[in-house]
């Protein structure tokens, strides 16, 4: 259903700079990158989903939509705690620390946070144990 989402910036080094460890640890692989845009998903299947940054195609500054976030699928509540620590190790702020939330859901182990533009982003885990470490 999703062909890709896109977040913009205001430095696209430095969200580069963000993005590659995060992307790295769930799997995702740089797919392109000019003086405009990057992105990140499956260099071997152009029809799944990706993710980009880059500079809003209108020629104004980027901005954060509120209400809006991204969420990435992550295999483990083990690997949103690596995801939630490398966020805040490349200038990510906190947004939610990682743990359980039950409202979402039996198992449902989140992390958010906004990256150095504001963005927000989650890392989800839909079927996490009772703690980090039985995931």
């Amino acid at each position: 259903m999703i062909g890709y989402t896109m977040v913009g910036t205001t430095d696209l080094k430095r969200a580069e700079r963000f993005y590659d460890p995060l992307m790295a640890l769930i799997g995702q692989e740089r797919c392109w990158c000019d003086e405009q845009v990057a992105s990140w998903g499956r260099k071997d299947d152009d029809r799944a989903p990706r993710f980009f940054t880059g500079y809003p195609f209108d020629g104004n500054p980027a901005g954060v939509g509120n209400g809006a976030m991204t969420a990435f699928l992550a295999p483990s509540a083990a690997v949103i705690d690596q995801l939630f620590a490398t966020a805040m190790e490349q200038g990510g702020s906190v947004e939610g620390e990682p743990g359980l939330r039950p409202q979402y859901g039996d198992g449902f182990y989140a992390a958010y946070v906004r990256d150095p533009d504001g963005n927000k982003l989650a890392f989800v885990c839909y079927n996490a144990g009772s703690s980090a470490a039985e995931a």
